[in-house]
Formats: C-alpha cells, structure tokens, sequence
C-alpha cells in the first residue's frame, strides 16, 4: 500500500539509505536535513531512479528546537498529509567524562533527545489530527548498555527509548502506532571506525530492515535481526573490559 513518508536527517547515513528504500517499495516522501543543497541533490537522484515517487524536501535543523514543529507542519501539508514520520535525525562525538567535553555532551542530547522530542510531538500532533498515523524513532542498541567515551550518545537513546516507549502507550488509543528501532553497529559517517565492531552492518541493509518492520507495524525492530534479535538479553551483560577494548 502506497504511503508518504517523512524522514528527518535524510541528508546521510541511515536517513538516506531509508529515502531510497521507501522509494524503491513504492513509497512518497518528504525529506528534512540541515544542509538543503545535500537535499535537492537527493531528490534529484531519488527521482532519477523512481520517476513516480512524488518527493517534498525543507531544510530543518531539529537543534532549533522551536522551528521544528513549524517546518515539520508546512512540510506536510505540502505533502497533502502524511501517514509515517521517521525520527532519525542524530550525531555521535566521542567524549570523556571530567575532560572538558560537556559542550559536546550537551550537543549530542540536544540532538539526540530534545531535537528528536520536539519532531515526535510535531509528528503526534499531525497524527491526532488526521485520526491515525505511525512514528519510527531511531533509538540504538546503544540504549541498553553504557560504553567508554559514549556516555552522552548512550544517555540520549536510553532516554529517546523511554519516550517512544511511553507514547507508544499513550497514543495507542488513538490509533497512532510507535516503533521503536534499535539499530546495532551501522557504517555511516556518524561515528569513524564503526566497521571495526562486531556485527557491522550496511546502512541500506539496515534501512531494508526497517522499512520491513514498520510495513509490518512492529512496536520494536532490532535491525539487523542477525544477530542482535538473540544477542539482545546479553547485550547489557558485555564486560566493561570488551567495550573499554573496542573503544
């Protein structure tokens, strides 16, 4: 069935490798990221390779946390509504606690976790609108266990979790469904070096993941399923000294 999308932070990563699968499945789209020349070249590419996929793009910085909703709702209604909103936009930086990083530590949680609250709330506030709808937020496996150097990334997902979580139960009656995805370790620019951990996986193999589990109205995807949907109760349980190891 044939659905718009929106997705934020398309420009790269995760977000891009979706655009083009929502594309590839038939999909509309609307696109958001803060640089808008990335943007218009995505488009162009997008349409290239599927003519008929009907795509809207606007700049959107969700660390302007007040000009989300605004950006988020004029994009909308240029899509003439919209039935899923992926909440992906998000930064890593490696930081060390007591080490002077706490401007990137407050960076990354603004990102992560008040830039993604402020696009579920646009989002919702669509949806309930409209009478139904689904939002997909981009948590982390990250979410489950604190590792060296990543305390602010660790901290947003867990937090970022939390919130899907609770308004997965809160707009439930509403007919406003919330999936929550935990991704493992994916190779994008967001973090150097990601292929050196277990199990790395490709963005687009991660995005057909997704995208299957949200046509699928799943409440949690774990992608890539292998091996993480087994891995996932030991996953808190690694020892500090593998992941101190790793980093």
């Amino acid at each position: 069935m044939q659905q718009t999308v929106v997705i934020t932070g398309a420009s790269a990563g995760i977000g891009r490798a979706l655009a083009f699968e929502f594309a590839r499945r038939g999909h509309h789209l609307g696109l958001t990221a803060r640089r808008l020349a990335v943007l218009e070249t995505l488009r162009t590419e997008l349409q290239a390779a599927y003519p008929g996929c009907k795509i809207e793009i606007t700049p959107l910085d969700v660390d302007q946390d007040d000009s989300v909703a605004p950006a988020l709702h004029a994009l909308f209604d240029a899509l003439g509504g919209v039935d899923t909103v992926v909440v992906n936009a998000g930064i890593n930086d490696f930081t060390r606690v007591g080490r002077g990083d706490f401007a990137k530590e407050k960076q990354v949680l603004q990102t992560n976790l008040i830039g993604a609250i402020a696009t579920v709330n646009a989002a919702a506030e669509h949806f309930l609108a409209r009478g139904k709808g689904r939002i997909v937020g981009i948590s982390s496996l990250a979410s489950l266990k604190g590792m060296p150097k990543q305390a602010a990334y660790c901290a947003s997902k867990a937090a970022f979790s939390m919130y899907l979580e609770s308004a997965r139960a809160e707009l439930r009656r509403k007919n406003i469904q919330v999936t929550t995805v935990l991704p493992g370790f994916v190779v994008t620019d967001i973090m150097p070096d990601i292929a050196k951990y277990p199990f790395a996986a490709s963005a687009s193999d991660v995005a057909s993941e997704i995208v299957t589990a949200t046509e699928k109205g799943k409440a949690i995807a774990i992608v890539p399923a292998y091996p993480w949907k087994w891995l996932r109760p030991l996953f808190s349980l690694i020892p500090d000294a593998l992941w101190r190891k790793l980093a």
